[in-house]
């Protein structure tokens, strides 16, 4: 059995979801790691949660704890590596506002039978779910209308897939012109896991993923970018990698429901403004890219993937300093 360790950040005070994660972490022999920020709450206490506030992330030397900024999401990195410092193998990472299903604990299965998308460009994963005209946070809008391939006809090929994106029931991680337009809550429909080929794009985000050893490198977030779309800039350079390396991103059905955090919609709008207008320029961008193969080389891959979207004006400079922290730290 791989070590487990469940990943969380969150500026909540203890509430229902978390209990629930820390109960079930607790039941299945998981690790619970939580990283704080600035505005959590002072006195925070939740039985079976390994709780890291700004002071003791700081204490664990680590230079991302020192350089990552806070106020922002990625100071989740603080917890992945705290969780790879305490032996996991395999980080399964989850958001404050998913409440676990009981599929959530289920063994994860790294190698799997998975039907296998193989016709190059943007896939909205989320049609082969539901029959709703639905696409996740990240897909370019000018693809939305596009007809999908037809996935019936998919062939059914057991994978490699060491990157899994599980979706979320209810409030399914959309973006903000679909909430401002679009119905909800959706229930997605039972179906075969999807995996997909080289240079078959689609994002996925950091409310139900899991990742194993050899990709833990690629659960860098970067900080430089909008809080909106540091996962969804992660997703795409992960799969660029992952290609290099002969994986396949796998999509599932949904092992958690969402009871979504209040949210802003227009600020949520204005914050997503540079995925709408970048995300075309950074598949052509990465595509573009000759990445070596390989474990070892996965971190000259992320250099060379950051350095030029840092060209391209996707993310300032600064991150790079970041980067080399975080590389430095799994060193």
């Amino acid at each position: 059995m791989n070590k487990v360790a469940l990943v969380v950040t969150s500026i909540s005070k203890p509430n229902t979801v978390l209990q629930l994660l820390a109960d079930g972490a607790c039941r299945h022999g998981w690790d619970f790691i939580l990283a704080g920020d600035v505005s959590s709450p002072k006195e925070f206490s939740l039985a079976s949660c390994d709780y890291y506030d700004i002071e003791r992330q700081i204490s664990t030397g680590l230079g991302t704890a020192r350089k990552c900024l806070t106020r922002h999401y990625a100071r989740k990195n603080v917890g992945y590596l705290a969780a790879i410092r305490k032996g996991a193998q395999v980080i399964v990472e989850t958001d404050d506002d998913n409440v676990p299903l009981e599929s959530f604990w289920q063994e994860r299965v790294k190698t799997k039978p998975a039907r296998f998308v193989q016709e190059k460009g943007w896939l909205n994963v989320y049609r082969h779910f539901s029959n709703a005209p639905v696409w996740p946070r990240g897909f370019p809008l000018a693809s939305v209308q596009r007809n999908d391939i037809s996935l019936k006809d998919l062939t059914l090929k057991t994978l490699d897939c060491p990157v899994q994106q599980g979706l979320a029931d209810d409030n399914p991680d959309v973006d903000a012109v679909y909430r401002l337009l679009m119905p909800l809550p959706i229930r997605f429909k039972p179906a075969e896991d999807l995996a997909l080929g080289a240079e078959v794009w689609s994002p996925f985000n950091s409310q139900n993923t899991t990742w194993w050893l050899e990709t833990f490198p690629l659960l860098y977030l970067p900080s430089y970018c909008s809080f909106r779309m540091t996962d969804i800039w992660r997703s795409l350079i992960a799969q660029r990698i992952a290609w290099a390396n002969g994986w396949s991103v796998l999509f599932h059905q949904p092992t958690v429901r969402q009871e979504r955090n209040e949210h802003n919609l227009m600020k949520d709008f204005a914050d997503e403004v540079s995925g709408y207008l970048q995300v075309e320029l950074i598949r052509e961008t990465l595509t573009g890219l000759i990445i070596p193969a390989g474990v070892k080389n996965i971190p000259q891959a992320m250099r060379r993937c950051y350095a030029s979207l840092v060209e391209k004006n996707v993310f300032d400079p600064r991150e790079i300093d970041l980067l080399e922290a975080w590389l430095e730290d799994l060193r």
